[in-house]
């Protein structure tokens, strides 16, 4: 253990999830974080954030372990970490069972401690604190010997196959695994105002939350080269959607920073619309359509309304108010302040959001994925609005908090969006003021060619009248506004190369040079680092494409997770975790390269490589 603010390195941590909510498990045994019942609930174990003292389930050898190892069982989110003691050898096995019960009412953690060998002293430490580890419970026991804890609107039980007794408002245990032994624990969360439920028993459900993982891993459709790391993608992906509704969190956890000690500590527990595309098509790509249909009925949820109040990002079942606040009394990771609740970027203008939603949209109608008769109304609506908006500035991809300015991604997906809807009417025959939009299509190119091109440094750049470089740039080839073969966009990706490339992985932006007070040495943006990937396969550059990809997949912890950003020269996780974006865009490059090899083998005299899926 590190220190008191620092219970773990973030890639020390594993994901455990019911598609309804996640808690992160570290290495030492503890459960640091659990937001219950949703993903954006407040927490009831908010160590990772804090201390001890905020909240946290600590199940671990008495006298610690000389070796620790961790892994998931098969295609599944049921985490084993084995200790290996001088006393012997003890298994932890915890999951969140899936399914069974109404979301709402009940969801449950449970822990399985198993010996293996000799006989090994564990002891047990649950730290309940609800509303982000400022309230302490009121504990009693019920008949049954289970713990019951409550604090307003939130009632947890525990029950334990061991002793365990009340210490300085913390419940604590001792006890001795013997080869052989097996002890459960089950932790219950239900509404207050409900009489407890039994507790469910913990065996049948490790066996039914297995199956569940099996039944939906069997579905995947990939069988390349990179077999496990996308499918724990996959995994991940689908334990971060809420299954309720379909929507995806950006990631389960808020405060995270994106870099140690500093201050852009943001909530990502909810759901973006820049996420629209990448990940529509990493479901359909790995052959999971229910799913992919799920966001794209989210997504038409969340946009429905007036095309002008369309939010960048929206709650997991579409909520739209999501205001922002501090909590005070949490020291953040790593003394990281201020900790935060909400994202008040939701009422930024971000351009780009529109080109996403189009894309998604186009992207599911291309697939064949079941028509939702409110679609084309909705794409219609919005395609008019862009075409009137366009011009205006706005916060960018990277949410700046600071002046709005004509950032080139953000006219480059409004571009997108317009070539998406004149697709839609031309490849499948949908009624829409095509001429119009072709004539803005048009205007968004020339102005992008004339505003955003750097002819002294022989690139695109971050925005209108800048010279600095962005790595969102990356992705003119791959929406297919032009193509890969292009000066321009080969100019791009060298400049990129040249000035963001930092030991071997891409920064988002010159960190140095912009005016939004990020201070130098964030660490490398992951899906950055894959777009590149990406535009390595469309240039021809198969080698240099597989070889960033496969050192982004050695990136990822001892799990198969990824952050948002990694800090090359510490070399540790930054940013909240696991990140959506960096595993979707890791899918994608995936397929995109095994798409790229499939050419090659049936074309082997043109060039290598080829246009990405998504344009």
């Amino acid at each position: 253990m590190q220190a008191m603010t620092t219970p773990a390195l973030i890639e020390d941590y594993a994901l455990i999830g019911d598609c309804e909510t996640a808690a992160l498990v570290s290495r030492d045994g503890s459960v640091d974080w659990l937001c219950w019942p949703r993903f954006d609930s407040d927490a009831c174990f908010a160590a990772i954030l804090g201390g001890p003292e905020h909240g946290r389930w600590r199940v671990a050898p008495v006298n610690g372990a000389r070796n620790v190892s961790r892994r998931y069982r098969d295609d599944t989110m049921i985490l084993d970490t084995t200790f290996e003691c001088d006393e012997g050898t003890v298994v932890i096995t915890d999951f969140m069972p899936t399914g069974g019960r109404r979301a709402g009412t009940n969801s449950d953690l449970v822990r399985i401690v198993r010996c293996v060998k000799g006989s090994v002293p564990m002891s047990m430490q649950f730290v309940l604190r609800f509303d982000y580890g400022s309230a302490v419970p009121w504990v009693t026991r019920l008949e049954d010997g289970r713990l019951v804890a409550i604090a307003g609107p939130d009632m947890v039980t525990l029950l334990a196959d061991v002793e365990f007794h009340g210490e300085n408002l913390t419940s604590v245990s001792d006890f001795t695994v013997h080869e052989g032994d097996e002890r459960c624990f089950v932790l219950t969360w239900s509404p207050s105002y409900l009489p407890p439920n039994p507790s469910i028993d913990p065996l049948p459900a490790l066996e039914s939350t297995a199956k569940f993982w099996h039944d939906w891993a069997a579905r995947c459709s990939y069988r390349g080269q990179w077999r496990d790391a996308v499918m724990r993608s996959l995994i991940t992906l689908k334990a971060l959607t809420y299954s309720p509704t379909g929507g995806i969190v950006a990631a389960p956890t808020t405060s995270l920073p994106e870099q140690i000690g500093g201050t852009r500590n943001w909530d990502y527990r909810f759901c973006w619309l820049r996420d629209a595309t990448i990940t529509l098509l990493a479901l359909m790509d790995g052959g999971f359509i229910d799913e992919a249909a799920a966001w794209r009925d989210w997504l038409l949820r969340a946009a429905a309304g007036s095309p002008q109040q369309v939010q960048i990002m929206y709650g997991i079942a579409g909520e739209r108010q999501l205001p922002e606040r501090e909590i005070p009394w949490l020291p953040g990771y790593a003394d990281s302040r201020p900790v935060r609740v909400g994202n008040a970027a939701h009422a930024q203008l971000q351009l780009d959001v529109y080109g996403e939603v189009m894309d998604a949209l186009y992207q599911a109608r291309v697939a064949g994925l079941r028509e939702d008769k409110q679609a084309w109304a909705v794409q219609v609506a919005l395609t008019d609005h862009v075409s009137r908006i366009w011009r205006e500035p706005d916060h960018g991809i990277w949410e700046v908090r600071g002046p709005a300015q004509h950032f080139t991604h953000s006219k480059l997906m409004c571009w997108v969006a317009l070539d998406r809807s004149v697709k839609s009417v031309e490849q499948f025959g949908l009624d829409g003021p095509v001429d119009s939009w072709r004539g803005v299509r048009q205007t968004i190119h020339e102005d992008i060619c004339a505003n955003a091109y750097d002819e002294a440094r022989g690139c695109f750049v971050q925005s209108y009248g800048s010279s600095n470089l962005d790595a969102s740039t990356l992705i003119i080839p791959l929406v297919g506004f032009l193509p890969p073969d292009d000066p321009r966009v080969r100019g791009t990706v060298e400049c990129i190369e040249r000035g963001l490339v930092q030991n071997g992985l891409v920064l988002r932006y010159d960190t140095h040079e912009t005016e939004d007070g990020l201070p130098p040495g964030e660490g490398a943006f992951l899906a950055c680092s894959f777009w590149l990937a990406d535009c390595y396969a469309m240039l021809g550059r198969r080698d240099d494409a597989v070889q960033l990809f496969e050192r982004l997949c050695a990136l990822s912890n001892d799990v198969g997770l990824l952050s948002e950003e990694y800090d090359s020269r510490a070399k540790r996780f930054c940013g909240n975790f696991p990140q959506a974006f960096s595993h979707v865009a890791m899918l994608n490059t995936a397929f995109n390269l095994a798409r790229a090899e499939e050419r090659a083998r049936e074309k082997p005299a043109e060039q290598r490589g080829g246009q990405s899926k998504q344009g």
